[in-house]
């Protein structure tokens, strides 16, 4: 059993990630909801971004979602002309993802957005903070990372070489 301290810094904790991410997504989703979008296509439109042409099956892994699940999302953002697909040119039964133009923009505003926070928020912090809540975000996020074959890079956007098994691929970090 936890220390009753203990615990209330835990909660408290849990309360700060839940509230953090409400403040994160706030200007977003109100983006998002003008085009009758939600956050779920921002997800998609950010890893579309973020991986280069990905397959269907790697952005269904990466967000850890089954095909029906991201069917209705990805047929809306098709039918806004923000996203496209294609087929591989290797392999014709393999259809990649795309942004359009407008999908890029939309994109690049909603990343702004956040960045903007972030920016501000470690600005504010300072480095030592900034490093100690990337460390944290870490190992909370290594499973699933791992589950996803998603590697980051030094700079913390995602590698264009292949995924790499293993927590260690986590920018060669070891988890404790």
């Amino acid at each position: 059993m936890l220390d009753p301290n203990r615990q209330r810094q835990l909660h408290a904790a849990i309360e700060l990630m839940f509230f953090g991410y409400r403040a994160m997504v706030a200007r977003s989703d109100k983006l998002l909801e003008s085009r009758g979008l939600t956050r779920v296509h921002h997800r998609i439109v950010y890893f579309v971004a973020r991986m280069g042409r990905p397959q269907v099956n790697e952005l269904l892994r990466v967000l850890g979602v089954s095909k029906q699940a991201a069917n209705g999302p990805l047929r809306d953002l098709y039918a806004q002309q923000l996203l496209t697909f294609s087929r591989d040119e290797a392999d014709a039964r393999v259809k990649r993802l795309t942004l359009t133009p407008a999908g890029r923009r939309l994109e690049g505003r909603l990343s702004a957005l956040q960045r903007e926070q972030f920016a501000a928020i470690f600005g504010a912090a300072g480095a030592d903070a900034e490093a100690g809540w990337r460390e944290a975000m870490m190992q909370l996020a290594a499973h699933e990372l791992e589950r996803a074959a998603f590697t980051l890079s030094d700079d913390g956007s995602p590698s264009p070489e292949r995924p790499k098994k293993g927590v260690r691929a986590l920018r060669g970090q070891r988890t404790k």
